[in-house]
């Protein structure tokens, strides 16, 4: 009560003063946060299923499949809705289950287990197979981020506070999910089939990954060295992906004869279904708005909205899910790798003028203004510095978006006629070997990255007090640029 009555205080008293309401609503602000986390908080106390949890015997649940099942080489993972909760299911692999199916589930409801219970649990021999929750995989992680991963936290964050592990399960009914949702998880389907068709691994598993957001495909070795090289943004769907994406569909919406402010707000909405075709991860639903803010500021030629819209669209989704700020480090890096872009983004254009290109000078420049705002936070959770990842970016990310552009035509064709996606699939195929032999030679390189233990939080503090410092300084030198024209 008493920091809300300074805030009052600040906005009512000192109104003619810019700095001292600035205060008072940054005190209000702040009250608002920890309000909407402590009820959030209550509500997972209060989840409808909590009673139910944790008991010997066996409980019967109905309720439908709601999201694109999470398939793994002997077993699935079903997100089920019941009622207001989320229950994660693990099965066998077989049968199969598909979003929308109404199932109804025997067995024992459990409480989703910590990191430290799942590492106990190995140690008895109950955990040695892939049905068991594993924590992520990434290379040279610092000891300190292996034990503050919380499995628990991990799923909480999604609105998963219950797990049942091979339940009996009964298909009750068919499609009783979303029809326009469903019929785009179809075409995904289609689409994946037919990268996997004309393309073998790892080039189908990389291209999986880069355009659907599929995953499992993927070798541990090529995602350690990946990370090593500190490309694992490369294949991941990010904001530089969606800034790609709608770079290829102004281009060709303008080839079709398109105004340019119809061919943008078109583009706008492709993304939008683009993002719901990954299955609504909450990576790639991250990356859509804060990639199309930005766009959508660029677009207006105002760089000062940009920041705004990020910040704005950041206290949205925070409002909509407190528990992003401290339990999903992809929020952090998405905000982070986002104001970078927006303030370093001209410099390193500048700088990159040798590139002759300008969409692969453009989305040079984006990651390595991504790279250095999100850094600090990347050493501070997995205690890795990559010494080549400017060059591996140099090297790998201007061939992004011919990349992604004959992806989506080979595997667009392929759905129709597969012989024709086998041809058109060779630009593809070639440019992925580059990819993958590039990625190879980085992280064979003597001092490729080091590794740091135990970093402390003030580590944190310092490097971004120097970035604020560079990023003002190099603004100020951009807008003194700008009046000397």
């Amino acid at each position: 009560m008493a920091a809300a009555a300074l805030g009052v205080f600040l906005i009512s008293v000192f109104w003619n003063r810019k700095e001292s309401v600035v205060l008072g609503f940054c005190v209000l602000l702040l009250l608002a946060g920890v309000w909407r986390y402590q009820l959030a908080e209550l509500q997972v106390m209060n989840d409808e299923l909590r009673m139910l949890k944790d008991r010997e015997e066996n409980i019967t649940l109905v309720g439908a499949v709601s999201g694109e099942p999470d398939l793994r080489e002997r077993s699935q993972r079903l997100t089920v809705k019941v009622g207001d909760s989320k229950v994660l299911v693990t099965t066998w692999r077989y049968p199969e289950y598909q979003y929308g199916d109404e199932l109804k589930i025997t067995g024992k409801l459990e409480s989703p287990p910590t990191f430290a219970e799942l590492r106990s649990s190995r140690r008895q021999g109950e955990a040695g197979d892939e049905t068991k929750p594993q924590r992520p995989s990434h290379a040279h992680r610092s000891a300190r981020a292996f034990d503050d991963f919380n499995y628990r936290d991990y799923l909480k964050k999604e609105g998963v506070y219950s797990v049942m592990t091979f339940p009996k399960i009964e298909v009750v009914a068919k499609n009783q999910g979303n029809f326009f949702y469903a019929k785009i998880l179809q075409f995904k389907e289609k689409l994946r089939a037919s990268l996997y068709q004309n393309l073998s691994p790892p080039q189908s598993a990389i291209l999986g990954a880069m355009l659907l957001a599929d995953n499992r495909q993927l070798s541990e070795d090529l995602k350690n060295k990946l990370n090593v090289t500190s490309l694992r943004h490369v294949i991941a769907i990010s904001g530089l992906h969606v800034t790609v994406l709608s770079a290829m569909m102004m281009s060709f919406l303008l080839w079709l004869g398109f105004w340019r402010q119809h061919a943008f707000w078109l583009s706008i909405i492709l993304i939008t279904l683009y993002i719901i075709m990954t299955g609504l991860q909450p990576s790639a639903v991250r990356a859509g708005i804060m990639g199309g803010l930005f766009l959508t500021a660029q677009y207006l030629g105002r760089q000062n909205t940009s920041s705004r819209a990020i910040f704005i669209a950041a206290a949205l989704m925070l409002f909509h899910n407190p528990f992003l700020l401290r339990l999903d480090l992809g929020f952090q890096l998405s905000f982070l790798a986002m104001l970078g872009i927006i303030y370093l983004l001209s410099t390193f254009e500048d700088w990159l003028k040798f590139i002759p290109w300008g969409n692969p000078r453009s989305i040079v420049a984006m990651t390595l203004a991504a790279y250095f705002w999100t850094l600090p936070v990347l050493v501070y959770n997995f205690g890795i510095v990559s010494l080549v990842s400017p060059l591996a970016n140099l090297a790998v990310v201007p061939f992004l978006y011919l990349i992604m552009l004959f992806g989506f035509l080979f595997g667009l064709a392929g759905m129709v006629f597969q012989s024709f996606g086998w041809i058109l699939s060779w630009p593809a195929w070639l440019l992925l070997i580059y990819l993958t032999t590039a990625v190879d030679l980085f992280s064979k390189l003597p001092l490729a990255y080091v590794t740091l233990q135990n970093v402390h939080w003030l580590w944190l503090i310092i490097p971004y007090a120097l970035l604020a410092l560079i990023t003002w300084r190099l603004q100020e030198r951009q807008r003194l640029k700008f009046l000397r024209y």
